[in-house]
């Protein structure tokens, strides 16, 4: 096509008035440049729409899951301040848990996606029974843990009798919970990786109303229950997750391209393990030292009073529905971007990787918007002592801004970093960024220079903007990038 452009230009010029072959030819090489980025411009929006559709179901099922823990709350609060509080200590152990499922589910889309791009099922059932095999491993651990340990378990976030008494037997029913959840969230990740999100979500979304019925039946006694409390919570989401276990073993029965085979755990994997323990085992240690860090967190705070951690839980709550949409775009980046260097398109996973980035700062705006709008009935609604609403009002003032840092990391290092295979980086990085900055500065603020509250909280909720020049300054790299499949695995 420049050939030919210069071609015609030549002939414009030389033929007849010169004014006239310029004017030609700049007529001419506006209309090649109007398609072209015409053409751009298509493709650009094609990309956006493509990645919103993958997010799409997961903004749903991230959004029950939001519902979850409000409802959790919601319904608590007729219980008192005290069941409120004691299980947002409880369920640390179960956020650490799911982040341990997050890193081996991320861990195996990492590998998943590229091969699903490459068109090789076999390799990704091989992912996933290598994944199941140490996620069910986790669960026994974590299961025997609850059930026979709860109460040292609860005294290391609380020395109140009270909460430790109502959060050791949460622990013990919800342990039940673990078994199943190990085994169904790696098939879901699975699912999301070769693209059949709508199935995933649907799936999750089932299990989540179940566990809101169930919630209002156990706790306020209906249809004849007993009224349970905090107890009530713990079996609802057990049954919850039993009834979703099963659904997916339904769907497995029927799939087309990947099932859910427990068989599958015990095949010899040969390269496959060795892949999976270079790229997703870091990915796993990631999201430990994160969640953990992070529950260090509520260690510091629950050591400051009953107030610091009731106001902190329904933080937590609005939080999460802040960043339903970051999460969401992330774990779609993730998936269209590691199938995109599955292929080999390098050049338009770079691309897809800048779109994305530009949707989750949109989205992390949207999440500061969505905690400042709700912020009013919260502070109006929320049963609690003076002095913790007024920690309330501070804590959802910083959260409004905290979710962007959130945001961008989590596009970065759980979405494009770990979709090109790399996830070494972000296991250094949040190792530092926590232990070495986050927790320590915490514990220092905290019990050392005996700050206030919300002085402490504030300096906490700093660790997401720190790492930023790092983070950013690998993904302009663009070193993360790289086809990590293998031919006759």
């Amino acid at each position: 096509m420049k050939d030919t452009g210069n071609n015609f230009k030549y002939v414009c010029i030389s033929s007849g008035s010169q004014i006239a072959g310029k004017l030609i030819w700049l007529i001419y090489r506006e209309k090649i440049m109007g398609n072209i980025r015409k053409k751009q411009k298509s493709t650009e929006w094609e990309s956006y729409a493509k990645i919103l559709r993958l997010a799409l179901p997961i903004i749903i099922q991230n959004l029950f899951s939001a519902a979850i823990s409000s409802t959790d709350v919601i319904m608590l609060n007729s219980v008192g301040q005290s069941a409120i509080s004691a299980v947002s200590l409880a369920v640390q152990y179960t956020n650490i848990l799911f982040m341990v499922y997050y890193g081996l589910g991320t861990g195996a889309t990492m590998l998943c996606a590229q091969y699903w791009g490459k068109g090789d099922i076999r390799a990704i059932e091989k992912v996933e029974g290598i994944a199941l095999r140490f996620s069910v491993g986790i669960s026994v651990l974590f299961a025997a843990a609850a059930a026979g340990i709860s109460e040292p378990m609860m005294i290391l976030f609380t020395k109140d009798q009270e909460l430790v008494s109502i959060g050791s037997s949460y622990l013990r029913i919800i342990s039940v919970s673990y078994l199943c959840w190990g085994i169904s969230e790696i098939y879901l990740s699975v699912l999301r990786s070769v693209e059949r999100v709508k199935i995933s979500t649907a799936l999750n979304v089932s299990a989540l109303l179940l566990n809101i019925l169930l919630n209002a039946v156990f706790i306020y006694g209906w249809f004849g229950a007993p009224k349970m409390g905090a107890q009530g919570v713990a079996l609802a989401t057990s049954l919850s997750r039993v009834v979703q276990l099963l659904a997916c073993f339904g769907v497995s029965a029927v799939s087309k391209d990947v099932r859910l085979r427990l068989g599958a755990m015990f095949e010899k994997s040969g390269v496959l393990m060795k892949d999976f323990i270079h790229l997703s085992l870091p990915a796993l240690g990631n999201d430990i030292v994160w969640s953990v860090g992070f529950s260090m967190y509520s260690v510091i705070m629950g050591h400051m009073g009953t107030d610091v951690v009731a106001a902190n839980s329904l933080v937590v709550v609005v939080r999460n529905f802040g960043t339903v949409l970051c999460f969401a775009i992330a774990s779609a980046s993730g998936i269209y971007v590691g199938k995109e260097i599955g292929a080999n398109q390098f050049e338009a996973a770079r691309e897809d990787g800048s779109r994305s980035m530009k949707l989750t700062v949109a989205a992390g705006v949207v999440g500061g918007l969505i905690v400042a709008a709700v912020m009013p009935f919260v502070l109006r609604y929320a049963s609690l002592s003076e002095t913790a609403m007024g920690y309330l009002k501070i804590m959802l003032l910083i959260n409004t801004y905290y979710i962007m840092g959130s945001a961008v990391n989590t596009t970065l290092i759980a979405g494009l970093f770990r979709a090109g295979g790399d996830s070494r980086f972000g296991f250094i990085c949040d190792t530092i960024d926590m232990w070495c900055y986050g927790v320590p500065l915490g514990f220092l603020a905290a019990f050392v220079l005996h700050l206030p509250p919300m002085w402490v909280y504030f300096l906490l909720c700093t660790d997401e903007f720190v790492k930023w020049p790092w983070v950013l300054r690998h993904y302009k790299s663009g070193k993360w990038i790289r086809n990590i499949t293998r031919e006759n695995v």
